[in-house]
């Protein structure tokens, strides 16, 4: 890809490339601190956030600055369906005013209310996977979502919708529902999740890539995938085999995902990730072929 020089894009890490988030047992004997020495050590400039992170912003702010990396953003698990508004609200302001005080502009969400991906003996559903959402469920989730858009707009954020194997809105005609049914909820897009469910990233992007907040450059295992598939494994059996793994590493062409945010304007992070088994996948020399190619792609 040549011209990239001067796009205005930083590239950062999910911590999960060596402590998963879902699933403790993978990485968890790993010290934070490890993760953030290698993290800049491989040339990334921001963090997302990771379960073994400090959330106040007195401890973590220097915390990270030791490592020369800023906060990204970081996720919120949405319940919309099952509790009160009211109530998703208090909790979701109190993140989101972490994350403005920590300097983040965007704030990760997901509905994960009837999710499947944390039961390890639950297979995913994927071609005419039965619709987990009535009428009356997208009116609830569309209209809390953008009132959760304009709790995170009054703190100079962006509400930023990540798509997720394994929950309410995993395949295309979840996402375009989705975003036909909102106006100021953005969409975080993320490549590896989005061919795990048979989605085409490129043609994603071409639809909405002037509502895209976020990235997350997550590559796959076409092989695990097609496994996963045949043997209707759960989201753990997919993950612990293998599925995901980083820019430079087997199943999806990068440059044309970068091509084509580059010729959009998008300005923000590109967050590389993989979920892995650390004791299988060396977290350091995948958080390096990641920036690496990543340097080479997109000439930052």
């Amino acid at each position: 890809m040549a011209g990239n020089a001067g796009w205005e894009i930083r590239i950062g890490a999910n911590p999960i490339i060596w402590s998963n988030d879902d699933f403790h047992d993978l990485g968890g004997d790993i010290p934070l601190e490890r993760c953030l020495a290698e993290m800049q050590a491989a040339g990334y400039a921001g963090s997302e956030l990771g379960h073994k992170f400090p959330r106040t912003p007195e401890v973590l702010g220097p915390l990270l600055g030791r490592y020369d990396l800023q906060l990204v953003s970081g996720w919120h698990s949405l319940h919309l369906l099952e509790r009160d508004l009211e109530a998703e609200k208090r909790d979701f302001a109190a993140h989101a005013d972490f994350l403005a005080r920590m300097g983040s502009r965007v704030v990760i969400v997901a509905e994960c209310s009837r999710q499947t991906y944390h039961d390890a003996a639950r297979p995913l559903h994927f071609d005419h996977r039965e619709t987990l959402l009535g009428p009356a469920d997208w009116e609830r989730l569309a209209a809390g979502l953008e009132a959760l858009a304009r709790v995170a707009a009054a703190r100079g954020l962006q509400l930023a919708y990540h798509h997720h194997m394994g929950t309410v809105v995993q395949d295309r005609r979840e996402i375009d529902e989705l975003m036909r049914r909102t106006e100021t909820v953005r969409l975080l897009v993320d490549t590896g999740h989005l061919v795990f469910a048979d989605v085409d990233p490129i043609s994603v992007l071409r639809a909405y890539v002037n509502r895209v907040a976020h990235v997350h450059l997550k590559n796959v295992r076409p092989d695990v995938i097609i496994r996963a598939r045949v043997e209707k494994w759960s989201f753990s059996q997919a993950v612990r085999a293998g599925v995901f793994t980083v820019p430079g590493d087997n199943g999806i062409d990068f440059a044309p995902v970068l091509e084509l945010l580059r010729g959009s304007g998008y300005t923000g992070w590109l967050v590389v990730e993989a979920e892995q088994d650390p004791r299988h996948s060396q977290p350091l020399y995948y958080a390096r072929l990641g920036r690496d190619t990543l340097r080479g792609l997109a000439g930052v």
